[in-house]
């Protein structure tokens, strides 16, 4: 094998990104050798094909493969698994069983999902690794095994290391090559292609004309994020394929199967393994959090400012002669804030302040007030008071997106 797209053609994979390429390429180049690969990639991404590549592509082809996969195993009897045990080594145990590498030698291994070892396993295969030496469970007996093994994981395998939960050393040694298999959403070029393939197979699985994207359906499938990845796509074309009466699909209908597609842009927070997490969320909140802060810290300078105006009426004069405070309050010392909450009048100033005073005439009590959790649940409250439940008046005013403003009223029961 000369190139990545004759691997493509000969193994059945689709798409035609660099990255892919990549990781073929690197596939290509460590098959020939006896050395450990560790290939990492988020769930469904198709990790599976890498450990065939490189076993069709060794010298070792013509001697067994054996996929594993570890995390669908239970703790108790995965070492038998593996390693075998003798007869009598436990109850249950009737006869002398061969493990997986003992039924693979000469060949190679495949560790689907390796980071679901217990670390008993693990230091049993980290011998296996360093000197193709094991122990049968209730044997006493060293046995030689000469397998490759190309292990996956989709977890974050450095801070499971940190959090003790895979060994150091093992990892260093599976990870003496690492192919990374890239993620659907950086690959969007080949998701039209994989749709027609998919759509193609299941034509002629349930013997219908298979189903088709129009020009605006490839484009919303192209900018899906895919959390699930190529199998994610693949059970969409499956349901389509056989749910769906019209054989052309439209954006529209993506929707009612992706609702996501449908909803506005909103800006998302990755955790280190790529998915979504809940940093956006909490992100808002701590700016939120700050407003607040700074409120407060200002509210001695508003309650002067508010007895005088009580004292001497609200005039036009107002907002010339204390533009610089509100300017202060809202811009100065919360500049990226503008985004959350809007600056307010001057009118709006004095009788949220003035509220603020009523339900409390001692300062002191103020700095005690409910938790900050319970402030947010406030400001949410008044506004969609304020626009009598009308969720998309209140959201531009707070600041957040509708989709954002749903969650909180749902998370809080309001």
């Amino acid at each position: 094998m000369n190139s990545a797209q004759e691997v493509r053609q000969r193994f059945g994979i689709i798409g035609s990104s660099g990255l892919l390429d990549r990781a073929l390429t690197k596939a290509m180049m460590v098959a020939p050798t006896d050395i450990s690969v560790l290939v990492t990639g988020e769930s469904g991404v198709g990790k599976e094909s890498i450990p065939r590549i490189i076993h069709q592509l060794s010298h070792r082809k013509h001697k067994p493969y054996i996929a594993v996969n570890c995390g669908a195993i239970p703790e108790g009897t995965i070492d038998s698994e593996l390693f075998g045990h003798e007869k009598g080594s436990f109850t249950g145990a009737t006869g002398v069983r061969k493990g997986y590498f003992e039924e693979a030698d000469g060949g190679t291994i495949f560790l689907d999902e390796v980071g679901e070892l217990p670390l008993s396993t693990q230091v049993r295969l980290l011998r296996v690794l360093e000197t193709g030496e094991f122990i049968k469970v209730g044997s006493s007996k060293i046995q030689k095994t000469d397998v490759r093994i190309v292990a996956a994981t989709n977890l974050n395998m450095v801070e499971a290391v940190e959090k003790n939960r895979f060994r150091e050393d093992l990892y260093y040694r599976l990870n003496t090559v690492e192919i990374h298999l890239p993620p659907l959403r950086e690959r969007p070029e080949d998701v039209h292609l994989l749709f027609r393939k998919f759509a193609q197979d299941f034509a002629e699985k349930y013997k219908l004309p298979a189903v088709r994207l129009d020009s605006d359906a490839v484009d919303a499938l192209s900018d899906y994020r895919w959390p699930g990845n190529i199998r994610q796509l693949r059970n969409l074309v499956e349901q389509l394929s056989v749910l769906e009466t019209e054989r052309s699909v439209s954006r529209t209908t993506l929707e009612h199967y992706l609702p996501q597609i449908g909803a506005p842009g909103l800006p998302m927070a990755l955790n280190r393994n790529g998915g979504q997490g809940g940093a956006d969320f909490a992100s808002e909140r701590e700016i939120l959090y700050k407003i607040l802060f700074d409120m407060r810290n200002d509210l001695n300078d508003l309650k002067q400012l508010t007895h005088e105006l009580m004292k001497n009426g609200v005039g036009e004069h107002f907002q010339d002669d204390h533009k610089g405070l509100i300017t202060r309050i809202y811009e100065e010392d919360a500049p990226n804030n503008s985004a959350l909450l809007p600056v307010p009048t001057p009118r709006n100033v004095y009788r949220e302040t003035v509220e603020v005073i009523e339900e409390s005439d001692d300062y002191s009590e103020i700095d005690e007030v409910l938790s900050l959790e319970q402030n947010e649940i406030d400001m949410i409250r008044r506004s969609l008071e304020k626009h009598r439940g009308k969720r998309k008046e209140a959201a531009q005013e707070l600041g957040i997106s509708e989709r954002t403003l749903y969650r909180k009223i749902k998370h809080y029961g309001l």
